[in-house]
This record gives structure tokens, C-alpha cells and sequence, in this order.
């Protein structure tokens, strides 16, 4: 039987993706990694792609007349490969009307917090600031809305302190498990 087939979108570091690449390696996903997309040459991810052995396609948004052009490549790219779910960890651009409408339901995010509560590319330290004590992640299907789209999943931790790097780490952790998790509730099809 055929594994479920993943492409990863990722801005930054990629430490989401290579969780999700070790899952699938190591058997806890039936799935592969056949793609990662990144709207940033030079960053990080790319290299854990490499070591992994995924596909990458790096652009740069600004090289396309408009969002559309770039995502009418990128949805060619995503049906030449058979991609079932594209899952955005860190992909820090608003997906728009091309891959949603091509990939509706299909398109998974992970967000730094427990929405709805602090949506927006800031959240960990909009959360501290606030003086929220319990944080977490969300994972959710993207839709037109910012970081909208029903929740598919949350991790939990409670937090007291206010050192904004302990708590990031902390909550990748969280986020590692919890994708890996999300995956397998898709391909089982129990969200």
C-alpha cells in the first residue's frame, strides 16, 4: 500500500520538518516527505533536507509577478508528486486562494500557542506579555483566515517564568510531538 505522501512548507530553521522526516524514517508516520518548499534560499531547513534526502524547492516570492504565479508552480509541483497533505511548519507567508482551493482541507499549519488565543507571527511573546501561565501549540487546517481553520490538535504546558528562549524550546518540543501525532490522525483519517 502506498504512503501517505507529505510536503513540508518551512521559512526558518526546519526543526519541525526534520521531526516530522525522523517519524517517517524511523516508522512512526506511513508517510514520506517527498517535498520541502522554502520561500527563503539560504535558510536552514534546506540543509536538513539535504541530509535527509528531500526533495527542496527554494524561491523567493518577489522573483513573481504575484502570489498566484509562485503558488500555480508550486500546486504543479505538489500534483507531479502526488502530495496528499501539505503541512506548513514555519512557513511564515499567508497561503492564498491557488493552493487553498486545490488543496482544501489538505493543508495543515502548527501555531506556537493554543488558538484562538494569540494568533499572528509574535505569539510566544504576545502570550508572556499578557501573563498567560499555561502555553502551548495548535495544529489546525488553514483556510483564508490567519492562523483560522478548525484545530486539530493542542499540547499543553504550564509556564511560570517569562525567559522567552526556554519557553521557545519548550514549546518546539511540544510542537515535534504533536505534528507527528496530527500526521498520523490524518492518515488514519480520526480529526
Amino acid at each position: 500500500m502506498r504512503k501517505t505522501r507529505l510536503a513540508v512548507f518551512a521559512s526558518g530553521s526546519g526543526s519541525n520538518y526534520e521531526a516530522i522526516a525522523e517519524a517517517c524514517r524511523d516508522g512512526r508516520l506511513d508517510a514520506e516527505v517527498v517535498l520541502l518548499v522554502c520561500d527563503k534560499p539560504g535558510a536552514k531547513v534546506l540543509e536538513r533536507a539535504k541530509r535527509y534526502g528531500t526533495e527542496s524547492f527554494a524561491f523567493t516570492p518577489k522573483d513573481y509577478e504575484s502570489r498566484e504565479a509562485y503558488e500555480t508552480v508550486l500546486a504543479t509541483m505538489l500534483d507531479e508528486r502526488g502530495v496528499d497533505y501539505v503541512c506548513l511548519a514555519g512557513y511564515m507567508r499567508i497561503v492564498g486562494k491557488v493552493l487553498l482551493e486545490r488543496y482544501e482541507q489538505r493543508i495543515v499549519n502548527i501555531h506556537p500557542s493554543l488558538l484562538p488565543s494569540f494568533k499572528g507571527a509574535h505569539a510566544i511573546q504576545d502570550a508572556v506579555e499578557y501573563g498567560v501561565k499555561i502555553f502551548g501549540a495548535t495544529t489546525h487546517f488553514v483556510d483564508e483566515t490567519l492562523d483560522g481553520g478548525r484545530i486539530i490538535d493542542q499540547g499543553a504546558i504550564v509556564y511560570e517564568g517569562n525567559d522567552i528562549e526556554e519557553l521557545t524550546n519548550l514549546i518546539h518540543a511540544i510542537e515535534h510531538k504533536l505534528y507527528v501525532k496530527t500526521i498520523n490522525k490524518l492518515i488514519n483519517k480520526k480529526f
